[in-house]
């Protein structure tokens, strides 16, 4: 949200924060493969007081790359009225980051980012202190320089994903990463050496994958 904060107001922009309900819902809890659906549904929820009749339109920052995957949030989005500029334009991942760069915005190379909850897998309850425990795990990564990076859940393992070109630092820090993510509960801490992959949990993929 500061981050978020900081952009409006270099880039001129109103900025307001709304509150989801989504924790409440044991649909969105349950985590299955529609959780993303139960997640963007608590969210168009929350922005509709600000889309009654006409006075505005929700937008989503879904590119061209983003329809390939398995993405049920967008079908909750969409239902509720929102649109998508990037696809409608015909923007993919890259453009919209050499764009941006021509443009001399500075959120030009900003990584990836996703909802806590992509971390865990299908089927493990998602609990505010699961939240809590991925995202300390991630801080200790990012506190040794990796930018783009995913700590996944799977019960007592922590897989780590990070581009292969920081696997260096990853086992340079090997011991302080296990002693880290040890202290955290994880009982095996693991790099995988596929490297990162956006919504590499996500049940398209895993078929694909053949796990």
């Amino acid at each position: 949200a500061e981050e978020c904060a900081r952009l409006a107001e270099e880039w001129g922009l109103n900025w307001t924060t709304v509150s989801t309900t989504e924790m409440e819902n044991a649909a969105y809890r349950v985590n299955d493969a529609d959780r993303c659906f139960h997640c963007k549904s608590a969210l168009m929820d929350a922005l509709a007081p600000f889309l009654t009749d006409g006075a505005a339109t929700a937008v989503l920052g879904v590119n061209l790359d983003d329809l390939d995957d398995h993405r049920p949030g967008q079908r909750a989005a969409s239902a509720a009225g929102a649109r998508f500029p990037l696809v409608e334009t015909g923007f993919s991942k890259s453009s919209v980051r050499e764009v941006s760069r021509l443009l001399g915005l500075r959120t030009w190379d900003k990584p990836a980012a996703a909802c806590l909850a992509s971390r865990i897998e299908h089927g493990t309850a998602v609990t505010v202190s699961l939240l809590g425990r991925v995202d300390r795990a991630e801080e200790l990564l990012v506190s040794l320089g990796i930018c783009q990076l995913r700590v996944r859940h799977h019960g007592d393992t922590a897989r780590i994903e990070v581009d292969p070109d920081e696997f260096d630092i990853v086992m340079g820090a090997r011991e302080l990463i296990v002693d880290g993510l040890e202290r955290l509960g994880y009982r095996y801490v693991t790099l995988d050496l596929a490297g990162f992959r956006s919504g590499s949990m996500n049940p398209i993929l895993q078929n694909a994958d053949g796990a």
